[in-house]
């Protein structure tokens, strides 16, 4: 076991909260897209909000040893981004009929993004970014303290 074991497991974690604030900046950024994509139709299609799921990450040697050989895993050793999916809710019909992209009945297909819903898992994203940030000073502090110790 490392000293930076949890300097490594809160690193992980930074880097996948930094990406979930970037994919939420993303739909907050496209919510009134119309034009976002081309499907098989040829037709352009909304915005599709998307989400991103997270998995714990085992790539250690002895993390496969452990499994194999049905012994009690330790610590775990971080997380990382499993995927970035797109939401398959249906998008919201809205009647503008002087939009460019309003069909013949008038009603124009808006992206599947709620700001305020955005907003919330952005709060979210975010503390638990300065959490593992608070983790990191404290152990970096552990660590001089333990150094000043031998002084």
């Amino acid at each position: 076991m490392s000293i930076f074991n949890s300097i490594n497991t809160s690193g992980s974690a930074l880097t996948a909260q930094r990406l979930r604030m970037d994919t939420i900046s993303s739909n907050i950024a496209n919510a009134d897209t119309t034009r976002a994509t081309i499907n098989e139709d040829g037709e352009y299609e909304a915005y599709r909000r998307k989400t991103v799921s997270f998995e714990a990450k085992d790539a250690s040697f002895s993390s496969y040893l452990n499994r194999a050989s049905n012994l009690k895993q330790g610590t775990g050793s971080g997380v990382r981004v499993d995927e970035i999916s797109e939401d398959d809710e249906p998008f919201i019909e809205v009647y503008n009929p002087t939009h460019p992209d309003a069909g013949e009945d008038g009603y124009v297909s808006m992206p599947n993004v709620d700001p305020l819903e955005e907003m919330v898992d952005l709060m979210s994203a975010t503390r638990s970014y300065e959490a593992n940030v608070t983790s990191i000073n404290a152990t970096k502090s552990m660590l001089m303290k333990a150094l000043e110790i031998g002084k």
